[in-house]
């Protein structure tokens, strides 16, 4: 049974817990509230805003005034008025031009920075093995430290911002990323499958990427985040299939929801959980495969059949 804590006897269902850390004392139920971890719900980031620039050109001087042409004298005509000479025109300033960036723009990121600029950072950071998780759009301590690595790669001010300079030399070395790349479906990038999630229907879920892969015949249907048991109550590895399904489950341990449930090993199950969404990979479960994304596992759930393979690896 997922759950199963000590000597308590088991029963079916599972609830996320905390983890312990300091190594005294039994894991408690998690409370929900803001997730300690860096970047968990931002894709390794945690910082929102976006501050983008473009450093100004500098302006052209307006031009000087040219002096009026000559007007000939006409003969003076008493009675009658002497014209008098033209005011001097004066052209309109020659507007500023900006720098141009032929390539592309140039913008001024830092942590706090968000947006598709950010995406784009990270992806092509991602290219080349400094960004180890998937694009979020947050600029973080994660992504200043791997801007920071790109710069002493390439001699650069290592400032951690993606100055203009940064972002064309990043540019120069990569491709430009596809829109899969930059809205990706996970947190982590999806493990290599293992072999046996390559047939038939399978959910195929990674301890090491910490992702689930919904798969027909070797096929993605879809990809989202979880989380595993802690130390006291793994998750338990292997080959299973999915014994039953309950769309709205109740746990009779530990009296918490555990909706879209599809059980595969005893108590544990592959469910959504609330506690993830709220705490993330702060907290953990008494086994359970905990789903984050409601709206994903909901319509897996409609998808998957009892009978269907779940594989558990690292």
């Amino acid at each position: 049974m997922c759950g199963a804590i000590a000597v308590l006897a088991l029963t079916v269902g599972c609830e996320g817990v905390a983890v312990d850390t300091s190594g005294a004392g039994e894991p408690s139920r998690a409370a929900a509230g803001v997730d300690g971890s860096e970047g968990d719900g931002k894709n390794g980031d945690t910082d929102p805003r976006e501050a983008s620039s473009r450093p100004p050109a500098d302006p052209k001087e307006p031009a000087g005034a040219r002096e009026p042409e000559a007007v000939p004298s006409a003969p003076e005509t008493p009675g009658t008025p002497t014209p008098s000479a033209p005011e001097p025109s004066t052209p309109s300033p020659t507007p500023t031009r900006p720098a141009i960036d032929t390539r592309g723009p140039a913008p001024l990121l830092v942590e706090g920075s968000e947006g598709r600029d950010v995406r784009e950072v990270q992806a092509r950071l991602q290219q080349l093995g400094l960004f180890q998780r998937n694009p979020s759009g947050y600029y973080g301590t994660l992504t200043s430290g791997s801007v920071r690595e790109f710069q002493k790669q390439r001699a650069l001010a290592q400032t951690g911002t993606t100055t203009p300079e940064t972002w064309r030399s990043l540019r120069d070395r990569t491709t430009t990323p596809t829109a899969a790349q930059l809205n990706p479906e996970t947190s982590y990038p999806l493990a290599d499958p293992d072999k046996r999630c390559r047939t038939g229907r399978v959910l195929c879920i990674s301890k090491e990427s910490r992702t689930l892969a919904w798969m027909i015949d070797g096929k993605v249907q879809a990809a989202m985040d979880v989380r595993f048991g802690t130390e006291y109550t793994p998750t338990r590895e292997g080959t299973f299939k999915v014994d039953f399904k309950s769309r709205d489950h109740h746990s009779t341990l530990y009296d918490t929801p555990m909706p879209f449930a599809m059980f595969f090993s005893g108590g544990q199950a592959v469910h959504y959980s609330a506690d993830f969404a709220a705490v993330g990979y702060n907290g953990g479960s008494h086994g359970c495969v905990n789903v984050r994304d409601r709206e994903k596992i909901a319509k897996v759930f409609d998808e998957v059949r009892a009978g269907d393979k779940v594989i558990v690896y690292s």
